[in-house]
C-alpha cells in the first residue's frame, strides 16, 4: 500500500481538537459540580437551627408547622420526649396512640432530625412488608426535596439533592469542588451526600420488611469505613393477617427480638423505635406494649378517651337522634343541637386527651370520640383506645397460650412424676410429619405432660406445620406417602413405646396405651396396617375424633351392640366388614371441652394438667396450639353442647389433638374424674349355677 507523507497542519489541528476536548470536560465538570451555585449555603437562621438540635419537639414544631399545626394532646409532649431519648442516648422505645395522632408522622421525622443533625448516621425503616417501608422512605424524600424550612438552615445535608432537579440518574455524576459526593437516590435508599462540614455526610436511610432479608445490613463508604444501622424504625410490623395468626405473630416477635435489635452489631447500643396498633388481645403489638413481657421496649399505650361520659341516658337519646339524622340524609345537624344544648351535662365524667381533636361539625372532642364509638364500637376501642374488644364467639372462661404455658411443674422433661400410675401417648398423623405426645396420669385424672415433639424431629422447638424442613418423606427416600407414613410410625414407635421411661424416686415405667389418628387424608389403611402388624400391637390402636354436635345423636344415646366396650363418651366398636384391627371412636367436642377444663383446673386440685419444666417459654409452640381452636356454645334439640373450630383458617390444632387423644386413652386405661359425672363402674361377679342351686335349696 502506498503511504503518503504527513499533511502540513495535523499538528496544529490535533492541538485544536485536544483543546476543544479539555473544553467540553470542564462544561461537563462545571454542569455536574455544584460547587459554584445556589444550592450550598450558610443557615438563613443559625439560632433557629441550633435550638432545635436536641429539642425533637421544638423541630416538629419549627420546620414542619403545616403538618403539627394543631395544639399537643396530653400524651404527645411524653411521646415526643420518649422518642427524643431513645435517638440521642439509644435505647429502644413502642409507642401505641389512637388512629390519627401522626405517630408514624413523628417517627419518621424524628428519623429526619436524627440525620440533619449527626445523632445517628445509619437508619432502617423497616414495614411490615418491603412496600410499606418505602412509603416511609417516600414522606422523608418529600421533605429533604420540597420542605422550604429544611433548604433554609440545612442545604448543606439536602441542596445537593435539590440541585439534581428531580433528575436522580444525575447522582452518580455529582461533583463538589471536583470531588464526587457519592450520593445515592434510589426506590430503596438514601445515602446523604458527602460534603465537609456536614453532620449528615455520608449518611444512610435504607428500608427492609420485618420478613425479608435484614440480618448483616451494612453500608461502605468510598473512605473504605463501613457502618451498620444504629436507628430502626419499625412501623406498624404486623398485618391484620398476621395479627390473627399466633404463628406469625410468634415470628415476627423472634424477628424483633433477634435480627433487628442485632442490626447496631457486637457493643454498640442501637436506638429502636416502634408506633404500633393493637388489633387483637394477644396480637404481637399487645405483647410488645406489656413491659412485663418486653421491658425493653418500654411501652406506651394511649387512649383516646380515659374517662367516659357518666350520663349515659342522654348520650343514649344522642345516638338515637343521630342515627334518625343519618337515616334520613340530614348529616348530623339535630343530633350536634342536642348535644349543644345538654353539653354540660353529657360531658360530665369524660376525660379525652386531645381536646383539639374533632370534626368541622361537631363542637369538641367529647362529641367526636362518641361518634367515633357509636360508629363501630369494636373498631373504636381496637383503633382509638388500643383495647380491642375479646372475640365475640370465644367462651368466656377461654384461656390464652401464656396461661398455659406457664402451667410448669418443675419434673425434668421425660421423667413420669411418682404419683402418675398412667402413660398414655397419641400421635396425630399429618403428610409431612407426625406429631406426638406423652402424658402421664394419676387415678383421678390429674395429668402430667411428659413430653411431645415431631417425627422426623425438627431443629427449631417453634415452627408451624408449613415450616417443616425435616420431612417424612426425606426421612425415607424412595417411599411413597404410605410407606413414609408407616416406616416414621415405625421410628416413633421404636424410641417412645418401646423405651422405659424414668418414675421420679426411682423405677421405670412403658406406655400403657397408644392411639393413632386415622383420620387424616389416606391414612387409614397404613394406620390399621401398621397396628395390626406392629410389635406394639398390644399397645397401639387406630383412633376417631367424631364431631357430636348439638343437633347429633351423643355417645350415650347409641344402641349398644354385643362386643362394643363403651367408656366416657368413646367406644371400641365391635370388628365388622373387612377391619380386623379394633379402633375407637370418640366425641372431639366432648373431649377438648374436657382437656380445656383440665388446664383450668387449679393446680393441686384433682384433673389438673401440667407441663413438664419451669420455663413457660419453652411451651411456646404447645400453648397456641392448645388455644388454636375456640368454642362456641350451642343448642338444638334440648342439649346445650360446645362445639370447637379454628380461630382463624390454618392455624395447627395437631397438639392439641394429641392432648386430646391421650386423655381419651388415660379414660380407656380407667382414669376417672368423678366430678364429670362418671362414677366407678360396680364389677359384674360371675354367678355360678352351683350358687343358684344353693340358693333355692336355702329358700326352701
Amino acid at each position: 500500500m502506498k503511504k503518503y507523507p504527513p499533511v502540513a497542519g495535523n499538528a496544529a489541528y490535533e492541538a485544536h481538537r485536544e483543546a476543544m476536548r479539555e473544553r467540553s470536560v470542564a462544561r461537563s465538570r462545571s454542569g455536574r459540580d455544584i460547587a459554584g451555585g445556589p444550592w450550598i449555603h450558610e443557615p438563613v437562621d443559625p439560632e433557629r437551627k441550633a435550638a432545635c438540635s436536641r429539642d425533637l419537639k421544638l423541630f416538629c414544631e419549627t420546620y414542619f408547622p403545616a403538618i403539627f399545626n394543631l395544639p399537643w394532646s396530653i400524651d404527645h409532649p411524653k411521646v415526643l420526649s420518649k422518642i427524643e431519648r431513645a435517638v440521642l442516648q439509644g435505647g429502644l422505645f413502642a409507642m401505641s396512640m389512637p388512629r390519627g395522632s401522626g405517630k408514624t408522622t413523628i417517627c419518621e421525622t424524628a428519623c429526619l432530625w436524627a440525620i440533619l443533625y449527626g445523632h445517628r448516621e445509619f437508619v432502617t425503616l423497616i414495614g411490615s412488608d418491603e412496600g410499606h417501608a418505602v412509603q416511609m422512605l417516600d414522606a422523608i424524600k418529600s421533605n429533604i426535596e420540597n420542605n422550604e424550612l429544611i433548604e433554609e438552615d440545612f442545604s448543606e445535608c439536602v441542596g445537593p439533592v435539590r440541585a439534581m432537579e428531580g433528575i436522580h440518574q444525575r447522582a452518580g455524576g455529582q461533583l463538589y469542588h471536583e470531588v464526587r459526593t457519592q450520593i445515592v437516590w434510589t426506590e430503596n435508599e438514601i445515602v446523604f451526600p458527602t460534603i465537609p462540614g456536614s453532620p449528615a455526610s455520608g449518611s444512610v436511610v435504607r428500608v427492609a420488611g420485618i420478613t425479608g432479608r435484614i440480618r448483616g445490613m451494612k453500608h461502605s463508604r468510598a473512605d473504605g469505613t463501613s457502618v451498620r444501622p444504629s436507628l430502626v424504625l419499625v412501623d406498624d410490623p404486623q398485618t391484620d393477617e398476621s395479627a390473627q395468626s399466633p404463628s406469625q405473630c410468634a415470628k415476627r416477635e423472634r424477628v424483633l427480638a433477634g435480627a433487628i435489635l442485632g442490626l447496631a452489631g457486637p457493643g454498640k447500643k442501637i436506638a429502636g423505635l416502634m408506633p404500633m396498633t393493637v388489633v387483637r388481645r394477644g396480637d404481637l403489638a399487645d405483647r410488645i406494649l406489656d413491659r412485663d413481657k418486653h421491658p425493653d421496649w418500654q411501652g406506651e399505650r394511649t387512649k383516646m378517651v380515659y374517662s367516659f361520659p357518666t350520663n349515659e341516658a342522654l348520650w343514649t337519646q344522642y345516638a338515637q337522634i343521630r342515627e334518625d339524622d343519618l337515616r334520613g340524609d340530614q348529616g348530623a345537624c339535630e343530633a350536634t343541637e342536642f348535644y349543644r344544648r345538654n353539653r354540660e351535662a353529657m360531658d360530665e365524667g369524660a376525660e379525652v386527651a386531645w381536646e383539639a381533636r374533632h370534626n368541622a361539625d361537631e363542637l369538641s372532642a367529647i362529641q367526636h370520640a362518641m361518634n367515633l364509638k357509636l360508629r363501630n364500637e369494636a373498631s373504636f376501642f381496637a383503633e382509638y383506645q388500643n383495647e380491642p374488644l375479646p372475640d365475640e364467639s370465644i367462651g368466656e372462661d377461654m384461656l390464652d397460650a401464656e396461661d398455659i404455658a406457664a402451667r410448669t411443674n418443675s419434673h425434668a422433661k421425660g421423667v413420669v412424676p411418682a404419683t402418675a400410675t398412667k402413660l398414655t401417648m397419641f400421635i396425630d398423623v399429618q403428610g409431612k410429619c407426625l406429631y406426638w405426645l406423652i402424658a402421664a396420669w394419676e387415678e383421678d385424672f390429674t395429668g402430667y405432660v411428659v413430653d411431645y415433639g415431631t417425627e422426623p424431629e425438627q431443629a427449631s422447638q417453634y415452627f408451624t406445620l408449613r415450616e417443616v424442613r425435616r420431612t417424612l418423606q426425606q426421612a425415607t427416600p424412595g417411599a411413597g406417602m404410605e410407606g413414609a407414613i408407616y416406616a416414621g410410625l415405625e421410628r416413633l414407635s421404636e424410641r417412645t413405646i418401646g423405651r422405659e421411661w424414668k418414675r421420679d424416686g426411682g423405677g421405670v415405667v412403658r406406655i400403657e396405651k397408644c392411639l393413632i389418628d386415622a383420620a387424616w387424608g389416606s391414612s387409614r389403611d397404613v394406620v390399621h396396617k401398621y397396628c395390626r402388624q406392629s410389635r406394639f400391637a398390644q399397645t397401639v390402636m387406630p383412633s376417631y375424633g367424631r364431631y357430636v354436635g348439638a343437633s347429633s345423636t351423643p355417645f350415650g344415646e347409641y344402641k349398644r351392640k354385643r362386643g362394643d366396650r363403651i367408656g366416657l363418651n368413646w367406644r371400641v366398636p365391635v370388628n365388622t366388614g373387612r377391619s380386623v384391627v379394633r379402633h375407637v371412636l370418640y366425641d372431639a367436642n366432648w373431649w377438648k371441652t374436657f382437656v380445656h377444663a383440665r388446664f383450668g383446673t387449679a393446680v393441686g386440685d384433682p384433673g389438673a394438667l401440667t407441663l413438664f419444666g419451669s420455663k413457660p417459654d419453652r411451651h411456646s409452640m404447645y400453648a397456641e396450639q392448645m388455644v388454636s381452636e375456640v368454642w362456641i356454645r350451642t343448642q338444638a334439640r334440648g342439649r346445650t353442647v360446645d362445639e370447637w373450630k379454628l380461630r382463624q383458617p390454618g392455624l395447627d390444632n395437631h397438639l392439641f389433638d394429641c392432648q386430646v387423644g391421650a386423655a381419651v386413652a388415660a379414660s380407656m386405661a380407667g382414669a376417672v374424674l368423678f366430678a364429670v359425672g362418671q362414677k366407678p363402674q360396680e364389677s359384674r361377679r360371675r354367678v355360678r349355677l352351683s350358687d343358684v342351686r344353693r340358693q333355692r335349696t336355702e329358700q326352701r
